[in-house]
């Protein structure tokens, strides 16, 4: 069975993955190509506000938009909400779920999962956070730790379905520690009186020596400094080994009851098959030129989290970040739409526009190349680029009503568990 897409005169590009490089990529290619995108969800994500959603503080649909409406009035794209499961590079043949399909060039933009590092335990019992979907199960499950805990009679149970343990000391895990710490001191005392919230306990572990540790050391330790205070409990040079749905355990030894391990402590690319076993490297990722083709082939590329690209300024590849996913889209799509000769291509060279992170409110820290600041101007650069980068006029509306009700009024509309999370056993 093939895809139902006309064949035209123009020549044929696949997007597989509706992120922020496939956009990008589809955008510049409108005019010189036939576009077609396949994603197995209908919308684009803005990730980076993940953990808001998991916390309450925004609702869902103020972070997705639908990939179809993007790209509204394009004459020549065709999106199919579809699964990617096999290339056939020597036929030029992409295999879905849903049937076969043709292609001149095709572009992996799929993305990055979450790893455990092979850790099969951990990948059953911990919450992972990179989707929408897992978002919700977040805050469903944190909602539900609460009503479980005003019945509960058995006082270790109740403070383990209080105590919240957080794998990860990148932006994710940084922000959502300051998020949960937000919800205990300004939103569930008032939700949960008959709790003793002082006995809610958040501990964010990290294996390196310093968090945020892509950003500068004055950054990082800022960031713990206001987390701390905040009365995170943050623990460094410490690595979870082990989790059983019940007992967190270290490296050092140190064990943690708790009902909850959230994992934010590391990515893998969703590597697809067919794709020349060569070309894989470390976390599932894919090697490319500098030209962002995948390794020994001439028409298959790879852009984003997926892609590994090794020049002299990133000897270990770049950052699974969403700047370099829209440059290496924007890049690629610039030279596919300069013709064949890759003599008029350009190299991919990444520009870092800086790093950032919110712990909370007031409290950020922001670099560029020409600032480094913290605290309540970080926080409103934090803000204005967030939204900034947000797909779509009326999630900007939303989302920034959202924070200024919030801000002023101390609250977070959202606690609705409207999908009941069932935990694995």
């Amino acid at each position: 069975m093939s895809l139902d897409i006309p064949d035209i005169y123009l020549k044929r590009v696949i997007i597989i993955g509706g992120g922020f490089a496939g956009i990008e990529l589809a955008k510049h290619l409108k005019d010189s190509f036939q576009v077609v995108m396949i994603d197995r969800n209908n919308y684009h994500t803005f990730q980076p506000l993940l953990y808001q959603v998991a916390t309450a503080g925004i609702e869902p649909d103020s972070i997705v938009f639908p990939l179809r409406k993007v790209f509204a009035g394009y004459e020549h794209f065709h999106f199919r909400m579809a699964e990617a499961e096999e290339l056939f590079p020597e036929k030029n043949i992409l295999k879905t779920n849903i049937g076969e399909i043709k292609y001149d060039h095709l572009i992996i933009a799929s993305g990055s999962d979450t790893s455990y590092f092979g850790m099969e335990e951990l990948r059953k019992k911990s919450m992972p956070m990179k989707s929408v979907r897992e978002a919700l199960d977040l805050r469903s499950c944190i909602l539900e730790n609460f009503e479980m805990a005003v019945t509960v009679h058995d006082e270790k149970e109740r403070e383990a379905l209080m105590t919240y343990v957080i794998c990860g000391g990148g932006p994710t895990g940084v922000e959502l520690a300051g998020a949960l710490a937000e919800l205990k001191r300004h939103v569930l005392p008032k939700d949960y009186p008959e709790l003793d919230l002082k006995k809610m306990k958040i501990h964010l572990i990290d294996s390196g020596d310093r968090l945020l540790a892509a950003m500068g050391e004055h950054s990082s330790s800022k960031a713990k400094m206001y987390l701390e205070k905040m009365g995170v409990n943050v623990w460094l040079n410490a690595r979870v080994t082990g989790y059983d749905g019940t007992i967190v355990k270290t490296m050092n030894g140190t064990e943690v009851n708790t009902k909850t391990l959230i994992w934010a402590a590391g990515v893998m690319g969703n590597f697809i098959k067919g794709i020349p076993g060569t070309a894989k490297v470390g976390g599932a990722r894919i090697k490319v030129d500098e030209f962002n083709r995948i390794e020994g082939t001439e028409n298959l590329y790879a852009v984003g989290d997926v892609a590994f690209l090794v020049n002299d300024a990133y000897p270990k590849g770049h950052p699974q970040v969403a700047q370099v996913a829209i440059q290496q889209g924007i890049n690629l799509g610039n030279n596919l739409g300069s013709g064949n000769q890759l003599t008029r291509w350009k190299k991919f060279s990444y520009h870092d526009k800086g790093s950032m992170a919110t712990i909370g409110r007031n409290k950020a820290v922001v670099e560029t190349k020409y600032l480094k600041t913290q605290g309540v101007f970080a926080w409103l650069i934090w803000m204005f680029i967030h939204l900034l980068f947000l797909v779509g006029f009326r999630n900007r509306i939303v989302v920034f009503f959202n924070w200024l009700i919030s801000y002023f009024n101390y609250d977070r509309g959202m606690r609705l568990i409207i999908r009941p999370f069932k935990r694995k056993e």
